[in-house]
């Protein structure tokens, strides 16, 4: 029975951990961090959407040429 002490008290603490010692982000934090986020994962797939069509073209041409 043991383990069964040794999980309330895990649990307890976490739940006083984040509870008292967590410090959460202010709305207009998350706000920032989110368009951060979005703009980064935008410009990324602009990134792959270019190598993607560069890629294309290549083996397009490059089979264009072969056959």
């Amino acid at each position: 029975m043991e383990i069964f002490v040794k999980a309330k008290d895990y649990i307890k603490s976490s739940f006083d951990e984040l509870i008292n010692n967590v410090k959460w982000p202010t709305r207009s934090e998350l706000t920032s961090s989110a368009v951060v986020v979005l703009i980064a994962s935008l410009l990324l797939a602009l990134v792959v959407f270019a190598m993607d069509q560069a890629f294309e073209f290549v083996v397009t041409s490059i089979y264009k040429l072969l056959f």
